[in-house]
């Protein structure tokens, strides 16, 4: 009988019996995660992320700010424009005086070019002329009517269309001031020139039975 040779197998036994060891990693080529210097370069980008979402933010807020202020700015100016529209629309009245009984149109030379050229651009003139008399008898209404018409020849005469001119005229009553007094009754003795900037509307109010 042959002898047989152990010890190989045993000494591949042996070998086999323990797992082999895991390889080495390179220190130098280990990342610090917890590293002083790896902590600042996270806190770094942090801030800086930070910073761009809060310029973002701003610069946002900044084209709102700008776009409320042009809207306001816009609005402002359509008000004043309306406001001066409005302005412009209103009617100027003029009163000129006239002495006791008297007829005649005496204005100063700046006077009377402030009315012309007011009176020219108007596409309307209400003329009311008033007495200071205290009855109504046909010489104060003579006398109311021959102010109206002095006026309206004195405006056609500085280049007014007599059709955009209406005339009114009256004897008593309507007094600007209190007539008991001599002054009050220098303020009476008048025409009122209404110029219009705006030709007023005009509505029929026709009458229920006009047979």
């Amino acid at each position: 009988m042959k002898a047989v040779h152990l010890l190989p197998v045993l000494l591949i036994l042996g070998s086999c019996s323990s797992p082999p060891k895991p390889p080495l990693a390179d220190p130098a080529k280990r990342r610090p995660v917890n590293a002083a210097e790896s902590v600042a370069l996270q806190v770094c980008k942090g801030d800086l992320q930070a910073t761009r979402i809060q310029a973002s933010e701003t610069a946002s807020a900044a084209d709102a700010a700008r776009s409320a202020l042009a809207r306001l700015t816009s609005e402002r100016q359509a008000e004043l424009a309306d406001t001066d529209q409005r302005s412009d629309a209103r009617s100027t009245v003029y009163t000129v005086l006239f002495p006791f009984a008297g007829t005649t149109v005496r204005l100063s030379p700046a006077e009377a070019e402030q009315l012309a050229r007011e009176a020219k651009a108007a596409p309307l003139i209400r003329l009311s002329a008033r007495t200071d008399g205290e009855a109504d008898d046909l010489a104060e209404v003579h006398v109311a009517k021959q102010r109206a018409e002095a006026v309206k020849s004195y405006l056609i005469a500085a280049g007014i269309a007599p059709a955009r001119i209406r005339s009114t005229w009256q004897s008593t009553g309507d007094h600007a001031a209190e007539n008991a007094t001599a002054a009050g009754r220098a303020l009476n003795r008048r025409v009122e020139i209404e110029i219009y900037r705006v030709a007023p509307r005009e509505a029929l109010l026709p009458a229920a039975d006009l047979s």
